[in-house]
């Protein structure tokens, strides 16, 4: 589809990935339907259950009884956030698919500004963080690991961004055509390139419950950013392995001079050796860990399993179970 072919009232899928958001499904809901009804475009919503243990599936069940462009794809366990988002991007049938959290901190209001760059020509129309309503610790750690991401990664990722953006179909279709397993969309999205545009805004506190993103989960999220796009890591273990060795000679050459030249004050023992040997297997070992990151990371892609597995999809609040086929690529049907 052209720029100028664009609908100025098409297919608009919504993609919501959900994990223990049940208080927070209704008032997003509400929120989007009034946006889509001031757009003028017809809508899909694609709640996507990502193994959540609260009344999540339930609420969306009932969500989908009373709105018949709701779609809840009910994923078999939690596969995390990045799957989520794939499955429901496999789903959507929309002239342009929005991607968004459920937490309610993305203000579904930018939605406004997102089509809006896309009618004017943008194939990706990505939120770009102005201000956030985040502890001091997670804004200081989010825009240290941004400027550290920009610097190491081959492609351009822009800073201050998380998933929520307006994606044009062709794009989408790209999108479809990566499968790894350790994945990072917004890397991916740069990757596939078109024209892409920021819309600045202010990030809003989350609205109910506790964040999915702890501590841990945003580490390995940070790790696929960086491993994903950035063979620089590997580039660190040979300069290191350089810097090593010249220190190693240079400690030697001092030891045999003292030796030579001032033998008086050489102390016996073996504190220099244990030192350095310590210090040696360290860094080796620390060596070793990185590569075993990518190595992990190719065991998991020649392993070739599906990216997720759907227990059920719910439409009008039916639902059926649905096998995946291979790396989860399958659509989800009607019930």
């Amino acid at each position: 589809m052209g720029d100028a072919d664009r609908p100025s009232a098409g297919l608009l899928s919504f993609v919501l990935p959900v994990h223990n958001e049940a208080a927070n499904v209704h008032p997003l809901h509400g929120r989007l339907t009034a946006i889509v009804e001031q757009l003028g475009h017809e809508a899909e919503f694609i709640y996507v259950n990502d193994g959540s243990t609260d009344e999540s599936l339930a609420v969306l069940r009932g969500l989908a009884r009373r709105d018949p462009r709701v779609v809840v794809i009910d994923f078999s366990r939690n596969f995390g956030h990045q799957i989520a988002v794939t499955a429901g991007l496999d789903e959507a049938r929309g002239d342009a698919v929005v991607i968004m959290d459920t937490d309610l901190q993305d203000p579904p209001e930018v939605v406004f500004d997102l089509v809006a760059a896309w009618q004017g020509g943008a194939d990706v129309a990505y939120a770009e963080r102005r201000t956030r309503k985040d502890s001091w610790f997670k804004r200081t750690t989010a825009s240290a690991y941004y400027r550290l991401l920009r610097r190491l990664s081959d492609i351009d990722i822009p800073a201050n961004t998380g998933d929520f953006r307006l994606i044009d179909r062709r794009v989408v279709e790209e999108l479809k055509k990566y499968r790894e397993v350790d994945r990072y969309l917004r890397g991916m999205v740069s990757h596939v390139g078109f024209t892409q545009v920021a819309v600045p805004f202010d990030r809003d506190e989350r609205l109910h419950g506790e964040t999915g993103y702890p501590m841990a989960k945003m580490l390995k999220l940070a790790a696929d950013g960086i491993l994903g796009f950035s063979t620089f890591p590997l580039t660190v273990i040979s300069r290191i392995g350089f810097l090593a060795s010249g220190l190693a000679v240079l400690g030697a050459l001092y030891a045999l001079a003292m030796k030579l030249f001032a033998p008086q004050n050489v102390v016996d023992g073996w504190t220099f050796i244990v030192m350095s040997v310590l210090f040696v297997g360290g860094l080796q070992i620390s060596m070793l860990g990185i590569l075993g990151q990518y190595i992990g990371r190719i065991y998991r892609e020649v392993q070739d399993r599906p990216l997720y597995t759907v227990r059920s999809v719910y439409r009008h609040g039916e639902g059926r179970p649905t096998a995946g086929a291979p790396n989860g690529a399958a659509r989800v049907g009607d019930a």
